[in-house]
């Protein structure tokens, strides 16, 4: 069965979940916004395959949460300060980028005041 959130509040500037089977995850606002799986930010293919949108930035530095509404039982919808507001990030999505975000901060060098 799917992890689905026992709770979910904003520390600083992440995202903060504590999933129902104890794992806690934590989401950064510039790497949440990134990440937006809507049509505005990935972009979209028609029946015969044409892609529309999703050549706009990869980077939101200084973007942060300014809340989120529930989606059925299934997903969150952040509103971000640059106005994005449409993506769906289900629970399942969520957790596999949960994962993600913990891989490329592993392969990330150390900041130089952690040196």
């Amino acid at each position: 069965m799917q992890a689905r959130p026992k709770d979910i509040q904003m520390i600083n500037n992440e995202l903060c979940i504590v999933w129902d089977d104890g794992v806690e995850s934590y989401y950064p606002a510039e790497k949440l916004r990134a990440a937006s799986p809507s049509a505005a930010n990935i972009g979209e293919r028609d029946i015969f395959g044409n892609q529309y949108g999703g050549e706009g930035p990869r980077k939101f530095p200084g973007v942060t949460i300014e809340g989120w509404d529930f989606q059925g039982n299934y997903a969150i919808r952040p509103w971000f300060s640059d106005g994005h507001q449409t993506g769906l990030y289900s629970w399942a999505f969520l957790r596999a980028l949960d994962e993600r975000i913990k891989e490329m901060e592993a392969s990330e060098p150390p900041k130089e005041s952690e040196q």
